[in-house]
């Protein structure tokens, strides 16, 4: 009897560490479109869906330029919503953090085939265009630069395929970002990849 209670208020602080409200600024949600997108293989898309999560605001300099932009990029299977958890946004988006989000505009988007971005489940199954990452590179930096206005970033960063995005992120756009952070990555050639 007693194990059992015992066993129940951990279960109820556990819920309420989990369940308290972020350090950080609310996390604002979008879905860009692009008209006409054509894929890397040829291949095209009337529309492709990006959808994404922002937190804080841009802030340019004298000369118009953002200098606070972030992206973080997800990992295979992930979402822009993955950093928005007590272990990872609680403890670096909170006030005096790393990426403090009163003072960055941080943006977490799900990559084409992630999350609530256009992905093949949607309906199109296999005839959905093959993507590789050159494409999800592409779109992510229409997402910046057309539906959010972002002109430069101060860090990109990713875990995993994230990672692998911001090794090209350096390489396809050098002058475009300050730093980057590829994480849980190595910048080589895959076994088995055509490219």
């Amino acid at each position: 009897m007693k194990l059992s209670r015992i066993l129940a208020v951990l279960l109820i602080a556990a819920t309420a560490v989990a369940t308290r409200p972020a350090d950080y600024p609310a996390p604002q949600t979008g879905t860009f479109v692009i008209k006409d997108f054509q894929f890397k293989s040829g291949e095209k898309l009337p529309e492709v869906k990006l959808h994404y999560y922002t937190l804080g605001t841009p802030q340019k300099d004298a000369s118009g330029k953002i200098r606070n932009a972030v992206l973080i990029l997800h990992g295979t299977g992930g979402t822009g919503r993955q950093f928005l958890t007590p272990n990872f946004g609680g403890v670096v988006f909170g006030p005096g953090q790393l990426l403090d989000a009163t003072k960055y505009f941080i943006i977490l988007p799900d990559n084409v085939g992630h999350g609530e971005s256009s992905k093949p489940s949607d309906g199109l199954h296999m005839r959905f265009p093959h993507y590789e990452y050159d494409d999800m590179i592409e779109l992510q930096y229409r997402l910046l630069t057309q539906g959010l206005g972002v002109n430069h970033l101060r860090l990109v960063m990713g875990t995993s395929m994230g990672g692998m995005h911001t090794w090209l992120w350096s390489e396809q756009h050098p002058d475009f970002i300050d730093a980057a952070l590829p994480l849980a990555s190595q910048p080589w050639k895959l076994p088995g990849a055509t490219a």
